[in-house]
């Protein structure tokens, strides 16, 4: 039996928390007739009727949302319980709608817009044993996420799925400066990095016949690096492939991956590396070349970005 709450609400709070629930990663935004929103979490169903003014919370883990969610997200007062009840109907499921269970490969990269750090390239196996469980864990594009502390748990989460294979490279900055010498082209650094990925995973799970990735500026430079390594599976490049499951828990680790080395590296120099490309990350770098020497540079950012030129000048 799950436990169901009904409790009134005006839109105010109501709204509230929708905003709070659509930033915890382990609710997933979901469809019920009449509501304005519905979200599902492990165990617990969440949906607000707005002609009624009421929330309705059903689960077999409802009494911990009312308890610690719920008061979190409102102010106290904000919901009153109207009934509480035991009922025998198990919570309505979103089901795999849009979810793609086939079986495959998803890859996705981290820092590649970033002066300052890493770039990081992660791959996922899903399978149809698989695909719901990386989505309860809470995968989706590591942008719609945004704290950091809810990325690790997530990634943490991934690495421990029974039947999820998955793969992480790293290239940190001074390795990545010396291949871009060697290929004078990012796409084609990328492509070497997504081929590599997918070749240990293709190790890892013989069987998958293919691999999804977002859509490159040229598709055949990937192609061509997966020939290379003569990897017997099918790519296919989507533009926001991020939707996919599989590239979606991808660009969770790879997310993960390199705040790790962001926040390792600015422990280790005792200089705070901010994120991107703007204006104050050449004050950034014009900092830590005063202080560390131009030398040392090529160890923490990638030197082929403008930065450079308007931080050495």
């Amino acid at each position: 039996m799950a436990n169901q709450h009904s409790l009134e609400m005006n839109s105010e709070h109501a709204q509230a928390l929708c905003s709070k629930l659509a930033k915890i990663p382990s609710f997933r935004p979901a469809k019920r007739d009449y509501a304005t929103f519905c979200y599902e979490g492990d165990g617990v169903n969440v949906a607000y009727y707005p002609k009624k003014g009421r929330l309705l919370v059903q689960g077999k883990e409802a009494d911990d949302f009312v308890k610690t969610i719920l008061d979190l997200a409102l102010p106290p007062g904000a919901a009153t319980v109207v009934k509480t009840a035991k009922t025998d109907k198990k919570p309505v499921s979103a089901g795999s709608a849009g979810l793609d269970t086939r079986p495959h490969f998803g890859i996705d990269e981290s820092g590649k817009g970033d002066y300052f750090g890493p770039l990081v390239i992660a791959g996922v196996y899903s399978s149809p044993e698989t695909a719901a469980l990386l989505r309860e864990a809470g995968c989706k594009d590591s942008k719609q996420v945004g704290d950091d502390r809810h990325i690790h748990a997530i990634a943490e989460r991934i690495k421990k799925l029974p039947g999820v294979a998955w793969e992480i490279v790293c290239i940190g900055p001074k390795r990545y400066n010396e291949l871009y010498a060697e290929f004078t082209n990012l796409n084609r650094l990328l492509a070497w990095g997504h081929a590599r990925v997918i070749a240990s995973l293709h190790e890892k799970v013989p069987a998958c016949p293919r691999a999804l990735s977002d859509q490159f500026a040229n598709a055949r430079v990937l192609q061509q690096a997966m020939r290379r390594r003569n990897i017997p599976v099918e790519l296919e490049q989507r533009t926001k492939g991020e939707s996919d499951i599989a590239v979606a828990a991808a660009s969770i680790l790879a997310r993960d991956r390199f705040v790790q080395w962001m926040n390792d590296a600015s422990a280790a120099a005792q200089f705070k590396f901010p994120l991107g490309c703007a204006p104050h990350v050449v004050k950034a770098a014009r900092d830590f070349v005063a202080r560390y020497g131009q030398e040392r540079l090529q160890d923490v950012a990638k030197l082929h970005f403008k930065v450079t030129a308007r931080v050495t000048k």
